[in-house]
């Protein structure tokens, strides 16, 4: 895959590259990474891509033409018509799982991050086919909602993790928190690993693992399980736990 990354400040993106799943798939060869500055296609000696709102109104907003040339100079550069431009903002949809396998099939991504208070909308009209949020709160720009997305989409490429049927179990992942985990030692501050994850019985260890799976989600994130079709036999099991745990509180 190839992803442009359109930055005034293309060095806090760079800076978290040096280790991890995303710097392993760029050295592989599996995710071809290059950016776009804005201040490139500024109009002044000082780089300036910013200017005060028409209106009136706090901060300032990152002029249209600058972006809008770094952007098209990337979509230029991937070549194809199996591509998307995002927009990172608090605006956007929220991301999610499935946005994130369905972004996975592009051939291309230009990945556009906001400085400022902000952008001119004409550069949203005009170059941009999705605006994206990974959350409701503000950051100081969308470099490092870039790095989040970048992330996700890098994990759904083949060969870029160690284990692959690891991203099978992610969290999220049909709609599904994961559920936990334990490791050695078998005893650790009087706590025991449960007893069916050392019992050698591998499908009472999956059905536990699922079951563990479900009363997270129905704990701590009940609106996932409202985009999942529930079997009879997870909807009878969840129902008993709820019995158990009327508040559910864990």
């Amino acid at each position: 895959m190839w992803v442009g990354i359109v930055s005034c400040m293309p060095e806090l993106v760079q800076g978290a590259l040096q280790d991890g799943v995303v710097s392993r798939a760029i050295a592989s060869g599996r995710i071809d990474l290059e950016f776009f500055n804005p201040r490139d296609h500024a109009k002044n000696a000082y780089g300036s891509v910013d200017d005060r709102p028409f209106g009136g109104g706090p901060g300032m907003l990152m002029m249209a033409e600058p972006l809008a040339q770094s952007t098209e100079s990337a979509r230029l550069k991937a070549n194809t018509a199996n591509l998307k431009t995002i927009y990172l903002t608090p605006q956007g949809e929220r991301l999610g799982q499935s946005r994130v396998e369905e972004l996975a099939t592009n051939k291309a991504l230009v990945l556009v991050a906001g400085r400022y208070e902000g952008v001119d909308e004409r550069f949203v009209d005009e170059c941009v086919d999705l605006q994206i949020s990974i959350g409701d709160y503000v950051l100081s720009g969308g470099e490092l909602p870039a790095l989040v997305l970048l992330d996700a989409i890098a994990r759904q490429i083949d060969g870029t993790l160690g284990n692959e049927k690891s991203r099978c179990d992610d969290s999220f992942v049909d709609n599904l928190l994961e559920g936990p985990q334990y490791t050695r030692p078998g005893t650790w501050r009087g706590r025991d690993v449960p007893e069916v994850l050392v019992s050698g019985n591998h499908s009472e260890i999956e059905r536990w693992r699922h079951e563990q799976a479900l009363l997270r989600t129905w704990l701590r994130r009940p609106d996932l399980l409202t985009h999942r079709n529930l079997s009879e036999e997870d909807q009878v099991w969840l129902e008993k736990q709820s019995l158990k745990n009327p508040n559910g509180e864990n």
